[in-house]
């Protein structure tokens, strides 16, 4: 087994470590959620927290991880008799992204149960973490029928398997901690809130620090052992002020003033529930006895609340993470509690004791992607070029809840929560012969198959003879996410502030939704003297919003790189995922200018579109008493339909994308 890289040896990442100390102290604080960029040792700071944990007792054989003092009484294994056992580590258990729900969950004895008759369970990674930490990696890319898992077993402590007519609960209390990087798509608000705490984490700008963290991680991968043994001293000294810390944590006392201060600060930042209060309470108390006080402080109350309520204060995805600590420090000076102590004495510090650097400034949240506008007005080299007649950027409507946009027919795309699909979970439709291995059996058309061999089999008892040719996978009907790909006009005649703060608000509208069921969506923009892509087909909600914030508009009207650029993008989209379906969106007037036979040009583009078959639609923007039906004709020769600005509206445009796309299939 691999060494594992030492917790203190970590450099820097101090709020880190102290979130994930906190839960070490106290369970009960509910887990970390670490947010950032790649390569910023969020994973190897969760993997060296397990070996910090104190041993914890189980009952000699149960698989179930039973404490020997008080055994679940329902456990599969059990009955237990209280006292004795053994202790073991703590485990830290980690769920893949691409689990299956037997996996996590556990499964039956498929087997035993048809030839024996024996209700014979399998754990899974549920049973295994129970006392224990459970880590997900990529956490905002698990798919959504494990995190309903995840988020039962989370609220109830307990795990419940219901399947092929035989019923299996156990106890299944863990320590949830998930890494995310935000530019790959943001995580569902139901998980988000189970996490107890966030940090946001970045990689240091300070080059002493920077050349510290390789030179560590260059020892350590040319010795782990050697390296593992000249940091045991400080791991040693860590894990015991975490058995120290735990066996103050009863002891200290929450006082009435930090009660207010807590509730106050939840009610001045407006977070939904009272799930925010508690894990502040827990979590400040775990600061107390981290710092080995038994008096809750003002500090800890003020600490509590940066690491507990920045992923709770979003009111939707466009929201930063993050706090006012101005108005923070207000709202604790105002609430301030009469029963705190005089004395104010030397706060919580990092885990090697004290003098860590502050967390280092880390870059914007989408880097420097926040600004293709700036670059556009200032390059020589982009679209709209130098006396364009380019405007500053518009602002978008607000954003609306749309229609679901749904794909007529059954694909096989990306799991989500849009389009039906065969998938590998979900309602079950039917039943084939397995190809490979058995994931998901159809018992009644598996008993089916056997049934009318018993007797050649020789069948004399309870049991039913069951041969391999017998079994039956079930197939299962779900639900996929697609790619909605816009393309937006942003030359001079589409420039009217109204008009394009419209067609942003609509855009952002369903980016929100696509988020909320797991799409893509990318954005394609034209003007001046070519096109760019925006927005590649993202689900980060975060760099959509700002990319689109920025999109400035002026300069002449080059549709058909327009349509070049979004076939080249869906081009490219399909080799990375043959399955995901399209959906094209063109904002335009239908002018076309700029460049030999633009019109002409155009048409050749729309028909690449239409030769593939590809679902389109067009949003006809021209205005004025007198109108040239371009964007009809345009249409026409995508194969799609077009509609009127006006009717933009959430439920015009949902509607009529769900119409095209129907006509789109009926037709192919």
């Amino acid at each position: 087994m691999t060494t594992p890289f030492p917790f203190t040896a970590v450099v820097g990442q101090d709020d880190l470590r102290l979130a994930l100390l906190l839960n070490a102290v106290s369970p009960a604080v509910g887990g970390v959620l670490v947010r950032g960029e790649k390569g910023t040792a969020k994973s190897t700071a969760v993997r060296a927290l397990s070996a910090l944990l104190p041993e914890v007792a189980v009952v000699s054989g149960c698989r179930f991880s039973c404490d020997p003092s008080a055994p679940d009484p329902a456990c599969p294994d059990g009955p237990h008799e209280t006292g004795g056992g053994a202790a073991r580590p703590a485990r830290m258990v980690e769920l893949p992204v691409g689990a299956s729900e037997d996996r996590l969950v556990g499964a039956l004895d498929i087997e035993r149960a048809l030839s024996e008759g024996v209700k014979a369970f399998e754990p899974g990674l549920l049973a295994d973490a129970h006392r224990g930490i459970l880590y997900v990696d990529e956490v905002n890319l698990l798919h959504d029928h494990l995190v309903d898992l995840l988020l039962d077993a989370a609220a109830m402590g307990a795990s419940y398997v219901e399947r092929e007519g035989v019923s299996v609960r156990h106890a299944a209390r863990f320590l949830l901690v998930g890494t995310m990087n935000p530019e790959e798509g943001e995580l569902r608000p139901q998980l988000l809130d189970r996490f107890g705490l966030t940090v946001e984490v970045a990689a240091s700008r300070e080059p002493d620090q920077r050349v510290e963290v390789v030179r560590r991680r260059l020892a350590y991968d040319d010795d782990p052992a050697g390296f593992a043994a000249r940091w045991a001293g400080e791991e040693a000294a860590v894990r015991a002020r975490i058995v120290a810390a735990r066996a103050l944590l009863p002891s200290v006392r929450l006082g009435d003033g930090a009660l207010r201060q807590i509730a106050a600060t939840c009610a001045a930042f407006e977070v939904d529930g009272m799930r925010a209060d508690i894990v502040m309470a827990r979590t400040a108390t775990a600061l107390a006895a981290w710092a080995g006080r038994t008096e809750v402080l003002a500090e800890d109350v003020r600490q509590a609340a940066l690491l507990a309520l920045p992923h709770r204060r979003r009111r939707n995805p466009f929201d930063a993470p993050g706090l006012d600590e101005d108005k923070l420090d207000e709202t604790l000076e105002e609430f301030g509690g009469d029963d705190d102590p005089d004395t104010d004495p030397e706060g919580p510090d990092g885990p090697d004791g004290g003098g860590g650097q502050p967390p280092a400034e880390g870059p914007d949240s989408d880097g420097d992607a926040g600004t293709p506008a700036e670059a556009e007005e200032s390059g020589p080299s982009q679209p709209a070029g130098a006396g364009s007649g380019e405007r500053s950027p518009v602002g978008a409507a607000e954003p609306f809840r749309t229609k679901v946009l749904s794909v007529p027919g059954i694909g096989e795309g990306a799991a989500g929560r849009r389009s039906r699909a065969r998938t590998e979970h979900g309602r079950t439709t039917g039943a084939r012969r397995p190809n490979g291995a058995l994931t998901k059996l159809h018992l009644a058309a598996t008993v089916q198959a056997a049934a009318p061999h018993q007797r050649a089999r020789g069948r004399s008892g309870p049991g039913l003879v069951v041969r391999r040719d017998d079994l039956r996978q079930a197939t299962r009907e779900g639900r996929e996410a697609n790619l909605v790909l816009f393309v937006v006009d942003a030359s001079g005649s589409m420039a009217a502030r109204q008009r394009m703060g419209a067609v942003k608000g609509a855009v952002l509208s369903l980016l929100l939704d696509a988020y909320q069921r797991r799409d893509k969506v990318g954005l394609v923009t034209f003007r001046g003297s070519g096109a760019e892509v925006a927005l590649p087909p993202t689900s980060s909600v975060d760099a959509a919003a700002v990319r689109l914030e920025s999109l400035p508009t002026g300069g002449r009207t080059p549709l058909a790189a327009g349509l070049l650029k979004a076939h080249s993008v869906l081009r490219v989209e399909r080799l990375r995922d043959p399955a995901r379906r399209p959906l094209l969106v063109v904002v335009t007037d239908g002018r076309a200018t700029g460049g030999p036979e633009p019109v002409a040009l155009a048409g050749r583009a729309a028909g690449l579109f239409a030769a593939e078959g590809v679902a389109s639609v067009v949003v006809d923007c021209e205005s004025g008493p007198v109108r040239l039906g371009l964007a009809g004709r345009l249409a026409g020769g995508l194969g799609g339909t077009a509609v009127t600005l006006d009717e933009l509206r959430a439920d015009s445009i949902a509607g009529l994308v769900r119409d095209v796309q129907g006509t789109s299939r009926r037709a192919a």
